[in-house]
Parts: C-alpha cells; sequence; structure tokens
C-alpha cells in the first residue's frame, strides 16, 4: 500500500510551485481541498487522516465527497468543481 500524505505533500510542495509554476495562492486552494477530502474519507474508512493509503481512494469515495460538498457545503457544481 502506497501512503498518501508523502505524495500529497510532495504534488503540493514541490510539483506545484516548481514544475508547473502555481502560485502560492493556488498551492493553497489545492492543500485545502485535499484536507476536506482527507477529513471526509478518514472516519468514513475507519482511520485517522495521516494514515491514509492512496489504494483506499476510489470513484465511489469521490464520488461521496462531491455529493458531501454540495450536500452539506452547500458549494454549488461549477463551485465544487474548482
Amino acid at each position: 500500500m502506497t501512503a498518501l500524505a508523502p505524495q500529497l505533500t510532495t504534488f503540493l510542495c514541490e510539483y506545484l510551485p516548481r514544475e508547473r509554476r502555481a502560485s502560492p495562492h493556488t498551492c493553497d486552494t489545492y492543500a485545502y481541498a485535499f484536507q476536506l477530502l482527507v477529513c471526509f474519507l478518514a472516519p468514513r474508512l475507519g482511520t485517522q487522516p495521516c494514515l491514509l493509503e492512496i489504494e483506499q481512494l476510489d470513484a465511489s469515495s469521490i464520488l461521496e465527497f462531491l455529493q458531501y460538498l454540495e450536500t452539506q457545503r452547500n458549494n454549488n457544481p461549477k463551485t465544487r468543481n474548482a
């Protein structure tokens, strides 16, 4: 199994700013979105956010998260997709 946390850290701290030349604001926005995802999924999977593994993410869990954004956080699809 592959730990998600180090992969996210690399993506947010190295790939986005260095390879994609993303602004600090963009990196922060991505980080917040992943924080929402991880905090949504961890309790459903019965684990701590820092112990999530990439293999635990699947289409159905992502769709549940997107539904949560719309129904519980009142994000419209345009905001949710951003």
